[in-house]
């Protein structure tokens, strides 16, 4: 089976991005791995931090690891927003196949200097894991937020973005393009969307020449998500969209049965609800719808 690396040049020869989906718990992962199996297209699992102390580090690989072999599907596993070089080192270790380091927060000279620290190390372990770094401020939170965040950092540029990949020696970049975690309430009961500078995007990755990651896509124009592949976005970070109809599908299933206790009889309709928000994004990300 090809490695990320391979799955990653992939799709940026053929101008299409790859789902990156975050999970929480199994029904996602399950909704997540059978919606790639009917589009028959490459996908990423992410588990931040907190979503991998829930799940449980060594726990998740070897789940993943056994779906990977029953479907025989190319199914990647993505430490998501990794703080810390213990947490990150632990993740390399489990066998995740990327990580995101993220070091946003800092200033970009600590970013570097820290990052690159952490690519050697990460690469010692295993010398075939992918290391992303992140700049720029595309705000923190996979939730819904009453007000949009107040972006400080603004746009990432050309100029940092050609410094950072060059100085750290990241596999990816994960930039600020007009993304932002998280999602307001008004995309999702309006017609409120997310709009990106693809200009911006073009830009950096002229600059870089790298393997670019959109974070914070939830809520993101159709349009936009579609013409960032064209302009150099290899992975899309979807999340909030998940968890937003986990929790709506799962709360009309327990009102229309008030009654039923059995888990395993609550959860399908909450499965097939997120597996159908997987199935059209991955379709759209593929240039199949």
């Amino acid at each position: 089976m090809e490695d990320l690396s391979s799955v990653l040049a992939k799709a940026q020869q053929n101008k299409v991005a790859i789902g990156h989906f975050n999970v929480s718990d199994f029904s996602i992962l399950r909704a997540v791995v059978e919606a790639s199996r009917e589009v028959n297209v490459p996908v990423i699992i992410g588990l931040s931090e907190g979503e991998r102390q829930f799940l449980g580090v060594r726990h998740v690989v070897a789940l993943v690891r056994s779906l990977r072999e029953e479907s025989e599907l190319p199914i990647f596993l993505n430490a998501d927003h990794t703080h810390s070089i213990a947490s990150a080192i632990e993740a390399a270790k489990a066998g995740f196949d990327s990580i995101v380091f993220d070091l946003s927060s800092l200033p970009i000279d600590e970013n570097i200097r820290q990052t690159k620290s952490a690519v050697e190390t990460l690469k010692a372990i295993n010398p075939a894991i992918l290391i992303e770094g992140e700049i720029g401020d595309i705000g923190t939170g996979s939730q819904i937020h009453d007000v949009a965040p107040d972006l400080v950092g603004g746009l990432t540029t050309p100029e940092q973005a050609k410094e950072f990949v060059s100085a750290t020696g990241v596999d990816i970049l994960a930039p600020a393009v007009g993304n932002m975690h998280g999602m307001l309430p008004s995309m999702i009961h309006g017609d409120v969307r997310k709009r990106l500078n693809l200009a911006r995007i073009a830009e950096i990755k002229q600059a870089t020449g790298t393997y670019l990651t959109l974070h914070g896509a939830s809520g993101t124009a159709d349009t936009d998500l579609r013409e960032a592949a064209s302009a150099g976005i290899n992975v899309v970070h979807i999340n909030t969209e998940l968890r937003v109809t986990w929790r709506q599908s799962l709360e009309k299933t327990l009102a229309d049965h008030p009654k039923e206790v059995v888990p395993y009889k609550l959860l399908p309709p909450v499965i097939a609800s997120v597996k159908s928000v997987v199935t059209g994004r991955l379709k759209l990300f593929n240039n199949l719808q």
